[in-house]
């Protein structure tokens, strides 16, 4: 499958924004905690949760640069293909479950404007539950040439905030960072109409290189 690098170098891993406020505190507070138990065993017993918390705050919050693949609709997110349901509308919801060990930082599904943003209030269920329907969301509208192309950030249990890169009005590109969701979440993508899946439940899923769409 062809990619295009999107102006970006492979390989190179960088920091999610919005990242600093748990990021920063937990390294501080791990590297002093680090610094004491050197002199005194007593902060052993500080420094190793400290520093096993400092550790997957980093993993959790990384941003791998990816060479983004080529196809009309593409995955936002890292995880797993949850479910893929017809809609009343004709249209087809691919959802795909980002567990904590997931980038989460979502990219564009597609090239466009980004014609609506809308945040909307709501519970905070495992994303993985039926019931996360009615969670906290951020519902994005693309104007695309293949029409408006819907996507849904939902938040899950320790997923409690979503974290917009980009505002209404924007132009994107496909594979472009366009969100952060902090911790455990969810990610639907709405297929138009006509336009088949190419993934099936089960399949993982990789942000800016997965295919959605069959030809």
């Amino acid at each position: 499958m062809p990619h295009r690098s999107l102006s970006e170098e492979s390989g190179r891993v960088r920091f999610a924004r919005g990242a600093s406020p748990w990021v920063l505190p937990t390294v501080a507070t791990a590297a002093v905690s680090l610094a004491k138990a050197r002199r005194s065993g007593r902060w052993a017993a500080v420094a190793v949760p400290t520093t096993v918390l400092a550790a997957g705050m980093l993993w959790f919050f990384r941003d791998p640069d990816r060479e983004i693949a080529t196809g009309r609709v593409i995955s936002p997110a890292d995880g797993v293909v949850q479910s893929i349901m017809e809609w009343p509308d004709g249209r087809t919801r691919v959802a795909v479950f980002m567990s904590p060990l997931n980038v989460h930082v979502n990219r564009a599904p597609v090239a466009g404007t980004v014609s609506s943003l809308q945040h909307i209030p709501g519970g905070y269920v495992p994303a993985f539950n039926k019931e996360s329907e009615n969670n906290e969301r951020v519902v994005w509208h693309f104007d695309s040439e293949l029409g408006d192309i819907e996507m849904v950030q939902i938040a899950g249990t320790v997923a409690r905030r979503i974290v917009p890169y980009v505002p209404q009005g924007c132009k994107v590109e496909q594979g472009e960072r366009v969100g952060l969701i902090r911790f455990g979440s969810r990610v639907d993508v709405y297929l138009p109409e006509g336009i088949e899946p190419a993934v099936e439940v089960g399949q993982p899923t990789t942000a800016g290189v997965t295919r959605l769409d069959r030809d």
